[in-house]
């Protein structure tokens, strides 16, 4: 929606430019047309300031603390939902019918199984290889198996792509976290649901009987739906940048892993682990919080603060929640790390520091407390990540293809370096 005008006044001459409108969030000002009208770029490094595409999906509030899924807010779609439910509302735009819901559990569910030859190729990684390494590898090698949904022009061949892809990233996952440790593989079973067929491929053996526990499912199955989508965060626009290029759909997710495998971006959850690790014990808290204020010491809190939220982020309310509901359950209430949570939750919620500066508890502060006790190792916190996150690339993705708009990403640059100047021959330099 066009309702405004943007003037910008370059060299004593005017320029005007449309102001759009969403459904909810800032306006945004057109300058798609900017070069060609005056000759300039504009600079905006990081593109916080910059939307590069309209979109459908995810609304987020960072002020209030807000986060949308096709305008359902997350907390009622982990509350009252499931993962799969998700999928299907980010996928098609409406939460499904019990019927459609039934066939789509059904669709994904038999795409569940890779091809065999497929387990012959993760034994071509060393032993030692980090999961994230075999998840870009794995990834980006299903279009080399699976020819009948590459086609981006094709929209049966796009959904089909768009079903694998959340289909066999569970298969994908624990099989790299089965050859990081020298298990045998475990297959999927068709006939349980979505998290507690992943729980069971990571923790089961041949050797043994295994039970998912329906606490622990149910926690895997909220991490999944929290970690969904997330707007146009760095990964995801890698996915969408990828895409615009034509590239078929498995190498752009598989793009999208290599993104996400930054520190800065997935593996936050380890990072704000490690933290509490070090920290150790609760009276040690008031050393590490002076030294997070002090200007001078390279000290930083992990787990607090967000580059969108400058409120609570409404993910970490939820996995507080799932935090204590798994610990409960095992009996590790006493867990020496949990205190310490607790009690930097507390001050963060309340010291005038960092209430002033938005530095509420993120997801990533909770997270890596459950999925340790759920006795995933921390090189495994960013596959589930990429896991839980493989929806929100494949609807992006999906989106971006079926934009009539979409052309092939090209940003600009403000060029530093040195003027034109002559060759001049070895001798003479």
């Amino acid at each position: 929606m066009t309702d405004k005008i943007a003037t910008l006044t370059l060299d004593g001459k005017s320029y005007e430019f449309p102001v759009k409108s969403g459904t909810i969030g800032p306006d945004t000002i057109d300058i798609s047309t900017l070069y060609k009208d005056t000759g300039c770029f504009t600079l905006d490094p990081g593109f916080t300031s910059t939307a590069s595409c309209d979109s459908e999906l995810t609304y987020i509030d960072g002020g209030k603390g807000e986060l949308l899924h096709r305008g359902y807010s997350i907390e009622e779609l982990a509350e009252k939902g499931d993962f799969l439910e998700t999928c299907y509302l980010l996928l098609f735009g409406e939460l499904p019918t019990q019927q459609q819901k039934e066939e789509f559990t059904t669709s994904v569910t038999y795409h569940t199984m890779l091809h065999e030859q497929m387990s012959r190729f993760f034994t071509g990684f060393r032993r030692d290889a980090h999961p994230m390494a075999i998840m870009v590898g794995v990834v980006g090698a299903l279009s080399s198996f699976y020819h009948d949904s590459t086609d981006i022009n094709d929209p049966k061949q796009r959904m089909i792509a768009s079903y694998r892809m959340i289909a066999k990233m569970p298969t994908i996952a624990a099989w790299a976290y089965k050859y990081s440790i020298g298990q045998p593989f475990i297959y999927p079973k068709n006939d349980l649901d979505y998290s507690s067929n992943f729980l069971r491929m990571c923790f089961a053996v041949p050797a043994e009987e295994y039970e998912v526990n329906p606490v622990f499912a149910k926690a895997m199955d909220r991490i999944f739906i929290l970690h969904a989508d997330h707007e146009q965060n760095a990964s995801t626009s890698t996915v969408r940048l990828a895409g615009s290029s034509g590239a078929n759909p498995f190498a752009c997710i598989a793009a999208g892993i290599a993104c996400l495998w930054g520190p800065a971006h997935g593996g936050a959850n380890e990072a704000a682990l490690s933290m509490l690790s070090e920290i150790g014990s609760v009276d040690r808290i008031p050393e590490y919080i002076a030294r997070a204020k002090d200007k001078n010491d390279p000290f930083r809190l992990m787990g607090f603060g967000h580059r969108v939220y400058k409120n609570y982020d409404p993910r970490a309310k939820i996995m507080r929640q799932t935090t204590h509901e798994v610990l409960e359950q095992l009996g590790k209430t006493d867990d020496p790390l949990l205190p310490v949570a607790m009690e930097l939750e507390r001050i963060a919620l309340e010291d005038e520091y960092f209430v002033k500066r938005g530095l509420y508890p993120n997801i990533d502060f909770y997270s890596g407390i459950t999925l340790r006790a759920l006795g995933f190792p921390t090189s495994m916190f960013t596959v589930l990540f990429a896991l839980a996150r493989t929806v929100g690339w494949i609807s992006q993705w999906k989106e971006m293809i079926e934009d009539p708009n979409q052309r092939i990403g090209r940003p600009r640059q403000l060029y530093q370096g040195p003027a034109p100047r002559s060759y001049k021959p070895i001798s003479e330099r």
